[in-house]
Order: structure tokens, then sequence, then C-alpha cells
């Protein structure tokens, strides 16, 4: 392979060299490595930092960049996995080069999360998770890491994929990258909870093409039972916009309240809070002490998602502002004004016109209006 050496953190490493001119370059390469993909490392590398796991798998290790800087720059002992034998030889070659003691297999993933436990499980295929994480739950001793870059199956515009991976319904909404979150988040923790084991997510976000999870995971049948608690539904009208939340496994029919339509169930899906603000608040602190080039946007992503409301949608002011014939003031004095008026008001870590807030939506037409 013709190798280039790349930097990220305070790793370096090599990987297969490029063609820029191609539509999806790490998609042509013969071991993948996706650049785009760095603020997803640097999170975790810095969450891993403070998590402080006896070791840690990265399943899929391509040419195991991932695992290189959880072993280098979080002094954690790394097992780093690929089924190909083209990717292992890379990995190999990175650890050799890197001087660490990392262990390098070449299995399937299943295989290997069957057979072994580790403290801490990363799951970052290329798509879906979904062929992966039953063994994942099994393996993973206190953590579970998971990222998912089939965006349009989960957020319900690819319906059909959708249906089959995470035996859910999504619907291609307005909040689409929530219900792609949080759907994701329902069918990982289905898949944990059957061995009576519950989860409690730590830090959870979803950015531009890829979802990404970070979960704490707890033994016990009452664990358990309180994480089924928090499966549930967005119940969306189709006639309007509005929407409520609905705990439980199955959804009870009911009409809007506002248009009289019969609203549709999007799910099962988590509902409730998808990220824990002490360990939120320890990143905010510890970042400036970790080596990461996507610095300022973690900040920024680490800064709103400590602000952000716990509703499993949100309304995007762009499109409230169209059914009302308006044009939208600042979406910061609408949060100002519903704020004054006694509710909670926030803004959405993944897209800029995202409003989240547990006013009823007449009184929020009604600030939007300028009333």
């Amino acid at each position: 392979m013709d190798l280039v050496e790349v930097t990220e953190g305070r790793t370096r490493f090599f990987v297969p060299r490029q063609d820029p001119g191609l539509q999806f370059p790490p998609g042509n390469a013969p071991v993948f490595y996706n650049p785009r993909m760095e603020l997803n490392r640097d999170t975790t590398v810095l969450l891993v930092t403070l998590l402080r796991p006896r070791d840690y798998l990265d399943a899929m290790g391509a040419s195991g960049v991932r695992g290189l800087r959880v072993a280098g720059e979080a002094g954690i002992p790394v097992t780093i996995n690929d089924r190909s034998e083209r990717a292992a030889d890379l990995i190999r070659h990175n650890v050799e080069t890197s001087g660490l003691e990392i262990e390098v297999t070449c299995q399937d993933a299943n295989v290997l999360m069957s057979g072994r436990r580790f403290d801490a499980v990363d799951l970052d295929p290329f798509g879906t998770p979904a062929p992966f994480t039953d063994s994942a739950a099994r393996s993973a001793g206190n953590y579970l890491f998971v990222t998912a870059t089939d965006t349009a199956p989960l957020c319900g515009a690819h319906l059909p994929a959708g249906m089959r991976r995470y035996f859910s319904r999504p619907r291609n909404t307005e909040y689409h990258a929530e219900v792609g979150l949080r759907t994701l988040l329902g069918f990982v923790v289905r898949e944990v909870i059957r061995y009576d084991r519950g989860v409690e997510p730590l830090f959870c976000y979803a950015h531009e093409h890829f979802h990404r999870l970070h979960l704490r995971l707890r033994s016990g049948a009452a664990a358990a039972d309180r994480t089924l608690a928090r499966i549930g539904y967005v119940m969306q009208c189709p006639g309007c916009l509005y929407r409520t939340e609905e705990a439980g496994i199955l959804p009870e029919p009911a009409d809007c309240p506002l248009c009289g339509a019969r609203l549709v169930a999007v799910g099962p899906l988590w509902t409730g809070r998808i990220n824990d603000d002490q360990t939120l608040a320890a990143m905010q602190e510890a970042l400036p002490s970790v080596t990461a080039g996507t610095a300022p946007r973690i900040s920024r992503l680490l800064s709103t998602c400590r602000q952000e409301l716990d509703t499993s949608s949100h309304y995007d002011h762009h499109v409230l502002a169209g059914s009302l014939r308006v044009s939208p003031a600042g979406i910061e004095s609408v949060i100002e004004r519903l704020r004054s008026l006694g509710y909670s008001a926030s803004r959405a870590h993944y897209s800029g016109t995202a409003l989240k807030t547990d006013a009823p939506l007449p009184l929020l037409q009604e600030v939007i209006s300028g009333g």
C-alpha cells in the first residue's frame, strides 16, 4: 500500500493515500480512514481519559487510529480488531511504529466479542452498528460506545431500512436528527436490557453524517427496568406541527388536540436525557489539557449540550415562521421571551434553527408571531 503519515491529537500513524478527486475518497482506499471523523475520535479520547476503563476494545479498527489514540493519549490498555487481513497488517505497522503495547487481532467482531469481555467496547462500523450490538452488549463490562453513519435509515428517509435494522418506525420530520439519535439509543437499550442490565447515557450527540453514543452500563434487573421505562414515542400530528411524548412499549391511539388528526407514532425510541451534566462539565474542564484538533468545536458542542432540554423533539424556527407567514425574529430572542413567560427553552446541538421548549404550541406560535 502507498501510505502517508497523518497526525491526530498527539498520535502519528499511517493510512493509505486517498484520491481526492473521488466523491468519497475513504470508501475507495484499501483500508478505511475518514478524516472527517476526527471530532468523533477527539471526543472519545477526551471522555475515556476521564472514565479510565480497565481496558478498551476498538472492535473495527481499520487503520487503528481510534485504538492507537486511546492507548497513547489516554494510557488505557487497548485491543484493536479488524476482520480484514490488510487492515490488521496496517494496524500492526502503526502499532510497531508507535512503540505502544497494543494487542492486535484479526477476527470477525461478533466472534471476538462473543468470546471475550472488555471494560469498554467501541463500535465504529462503516454504516450501521445493528449487526454487532448484541455481541457488544454481552462483551462490554462498564462502557459501550457506538457510532452509526447510516443516518438516512435512522432519520426515516429510508424507512424500510430503518425498520429492518432498528425495529422502529422513524419519521422524516424537521427534527429528524433527534429522531435518529434517539432511535439508535432506543435500539441499543433494547439489546442491552435483555441481559438484565441498564443503560445510563453519558454523552450522546448527532453531528453532520453520524450519531454517537457513549453509555455506562449498570447490572441488575432493577437497572434494566429503569432503563426500559425511558422507551417511548413521539406522537406527531400529520396535519399540523403539534407533537407530544408518550412512554411505553406500545403507543396509545390519540388525536391531535389542536386539529383533530390522528397522531402518528414515531418510535420506539429513547425519551429523557441523553447526556450526563457532570460528565459534560468534567469534559469541559479537561478539554484544555488534551491535544484535540477539533477542540473549539468540541467546546461549543459541550456548551450547547449542557443547556439543551431533554425533549425528544424540537421545533424548527424557520418552519414555524413559514407556517405563520411571518419573518422569524432571532432565535435567541424567542428563547428569552419563552423563559420570561415561565417556560424552559433552549437550542439543540445539531441545528442552528432548532428550538426546544416545554411551552404549548399555540403559545410558541404567538411568540414567533411577535405577540
